[in-house]
């Protein structure tokens, strides 16, 4: 039975940390390791930590360098053939780890394993609709435009694919081995799973496949200022010109489209907002990037431009009744799509 090492880094993260490790030490595969990333958090974050007593557990202190450089910290210490993140607010459902051990064991052509997730919101409520990413042929182009993983928390990886990405620097006075891009960390944002991802589409030989339950219980923040979404586009920014560095062909070629989608994306945080001028300015910038975005997802790209439009328009009661029935019709979709990929 193969070890899975599970890296959750933590960093301001008390409210949620005693549920997140809770779900991590409720799994049904039981053969795991839990490393707690300290990174310098200074609230009760390990305090909580430490009152679990459970012998799987580790933790490990450093100076904070961010979530990339926990989640590189985590990774050299981890000791499993197959290692997996999870973000200190996220949630796993019981049965996670024992699918994607599953998925890998009986895929040898598979190196990263992901699930599609369930929203939930501050209060770990579900909110009935789901990531729905696409799960089979996965390309590198498809990783740029769409990211499939879609979080943090969503993959269950064998430890081959991350030597495939390795590099060594020096950033903090040693040399060090890297997995993420600690340099594609911009001030305003944090893009570097994305960066990761794509990395790991180009370098190593195996595939990236998802499997259609949702096993992932991803919390949505709907604090923030719509103004964090332009300095969420600086640091993907950064993120592709360093994906340009070794390559350049694959981004050359589909850089605009991939920067039409990440702008939709942040026209719906916008919307999710009620921010309806900035969704507007958001969503027409990403059809005037790249147009085909109209032609290769009409329904989706559709449906944000007239929910930028009503937003901006429409008295906010009007708004949240619409928003309302169409959220709740959504999720009884995409329920019906999973379960529809689960029994097939």
């Amino acid at each position: 039975m193969k070890t899975v090492s599970v890296i959750i880094p933590v960093y301001k993260a008390e409210k949620y940390i005693a549920s997140t490790l809770q779900s991590a030490l409720d799994q049904t595969y039981k053969n795991i390791e839990i490393l707690i990333i300290d990174d310098g958090s200074p609230d009760r974050s390990i305090e909580i930590c430490q009152q679990f007593t459970d012998p799987r557990i580790k933790i490990i202190r450093q100076k904070n360098r961010g979530l990339p450089g926990a989640r590189n910290t985590g990774i050299r210490h981890a000791k499993g053939e197959y290692l997996t993140l999870l973000d200190a607010d996220d949630l796993w459902s019981p049965e996670k780890l024992e699918k994607h051990v599953k998925h890998l064991d009986n895929s040898p052509n598979v190196g990263v394993s992901f699930s599609r997730s369930a929203f939930i919101d501050d209060d770990g409520k579900p909110l009935g609709i789901y990531q729905m990413p696409q799960i089979k042929g996965i390309t590198s182009a498809i990783v740029l435009c769409r990211n499939p993983i879609s979080n943090g928390s969503a993959a269950v990886i064998k430890r081959e694919v991350f030597e495939a990405i390795k590099f060594q620097d020096n950033l903090y006075g040693t040399v060090e081995d890297f997995y993420f891009d600690e340099q594609s960390r911009h001030t305003n944002g944090d893009s570097t799973d994305v960066e990761c991802w794509f990395r790991m589409s180009v370098k190593s030989d195996l595939q990236i496949e998802g499997i259609p339950e949702a096993l992932t219980l991803y919390r949505v923040n709907s604090g923030g200022l719509s103004a964090n979404l332009l300095k969420q586009l600086d640091s993907w920014e950064l993120a592709i010109s360093r994906a340009r560095l070794y390559a350049p062909e694959i981004v050359n070629q589909w850089e605009a489209l991939a920067r039409a989608y990440q702008l939709r994306y942040l026209a719906r945080r916008a919307v999710t907002l009620q921010d309806g001028a900035m969704a507007v300015k958001l969503v027409n910038q990403a059809l005037a990037t790249n147009w085909r975005i109209l032609f290769k997802e009409p329904r989706r790209t559709l449906l944000t431009l007239a929910a930028a439009y009503l937003v901006l328009l429409l008295p906010q009661s009007l708004y949240g009744q619409i928003e309302a029935f169409a959220l709740k019709r959504t999720g009884a979709n995409q329920r019906r799509r999973i379960l529809q990929g689960q029994s097939s």
